[in-house]
């Protein structure tokens, strides 16, 4: 039994048209001539003569390794990939103790990508990192380049936490661990495991400065995420209704003290319209209670119109002369990790002046 049978057919199926094409026993003599010989002129002496130095290439080693990859590259410059991968298919299944099988299965999973076939890559990949030894060649390591496609081409979390978890043990040195960190933690959250999710989360933070490709406030979110999870949550309302309720009663009482007791503890953030956008990571340095005054205090009676159903935004005026319009921010949380948390409301934040 080919020792890749526990990949999916077409794997194996441009192997077994070599055999059918050029008999079961094959050397150096039998590939010359053959299904794997085509081409130009040129092409074809160029294959020819490479097939006749693999009689005399019978000991595994550097010698044997070369002429191997080069008949490889041969068809790569060919771009005649269907045939690298039976000749490295075929020849990975007689040599099943050849140290280099895990380059020539490398090399078939790039030509698979070439043949815009990146799922069956991407077995390949999987099979190398899970049941070959690394190879380094030329500097670099064949488990490392196949975690890294990995990661790029596996759909399911739960596989690529596996490639992230690997990628952290075996290669922190060659790897940006900032970013791995912070996409480990995106995956467990797609997973659904939101307390590894919430350590990934600590663990990035240590990285202060990393830039995440496609996620621009990367550390601002997850230091949100890691200070609201150590927090004791107590500001938060069962209801959109309620808090919206709490802040008006306040504010017809004229007590702005008392108001500032039921802002988030984390995460708050008081600026104007134009730095939105920004990291909002931190507390607020100021304190409401310095602002506004019995009877001056105003709010409207309805929410502004672009509230939605995660967000919303309260007009408040009265509050000092340079800037007498404030919009209080409320905001639903977004915390699988307790449920009890999880979809409540908490005042996040405010806004400086008239909405642009």
């Amino acid at each position: 039994m080919w020792k890749h049978d526990k990949i999916s057919k077409h794997l194996w199926l441009p192997f077994l048209l070599a055999l059918i094409m050029c008999g079961s026993e094959m050397d150096g003599k039998t590939y010359m001539d053959s299904y794997f010989v085509r081409g130009t002129k040129r092409e074809k002496d160029a294959m020819n003569s490479l097939f006749a130095l693999l009689p005399y290439e019978s000991e595994a080693g550097p010698e044997r390794f070369a002429l191997v990859r080069e008949i490889a590259n041969e068809y790569k410059r060919q771009q005649d990939y269907r045939r690298l991968v039976t000749f490295l298919a075929d020849w990975t299944d007689r040599h099943p103790d050849d140290p280099f099988n895990a380059y020539y299965l490398f090399m078939i999973a790039y030509a698979y990508i070439e043949m815009d076939a990146a799922p069956v890559a991407a077995m390949y990949f999987n099979l190398i990192v899970k049941n070959y030894p690394d190879l380094v060649v030329r500097g670099e390591s064949i488990h490392l380049i196949c975690l890294q496609q990995l990661i790029s081409l596996e759909k399911d979390p739960r596989q690529k936490i596996w490639y992230y978890e690997d990628l952290i043990s075996r290669f922190p040195e060659q790897s940006d661990m900032g970013v791995t960190w912070f996409m480990l933690a995106q995956t467990y959250g797609e997973a659904g495991e939101w307390n590894k999710a919430i350590d990934a989360y600590t663990e990035f933070v240590k990285y202060y400065g990393t830039t995440v490709p496609g996620f621009p406030n990367a550390y601002a979110y997850a230091k949100q995420m890691v200070d609201f999870n150590n927090s004791a949550k107590d500001w938060t309302f069962e209801s959109l209704d309620a808090l919206v309720n709490t802040i008006k009663s306040n504010m017809d009482a004229g007590n702005a003290r008392q108001l500032w007791q039921y802002r988030a503890r984390v995460n708050f953030f008081a600026h104007s319209w134009a730095q939105a956008g920004g990291d909002d990571s931190g507390m607020a340095e100021f304190n409401l209670s310095s602002f506004g005054s019995s009877g001056n205090l105003r709010y409207s009676d309805t929410l502004s119109s672009d509230s939605n159903s995660n967000e919303a935004y309260l007009r408040t005026w009265g509050w000092s002369h340079f800037t007498p319009i404030w919009y209080f921010y409320l905001r639903k949380i977004y915390f699988p990790l307790d449920p009890d948390i999880h979809g409540r409301w908490e005042w996040a934040g405010v806004y400086y002046g008239e909405k642009f």
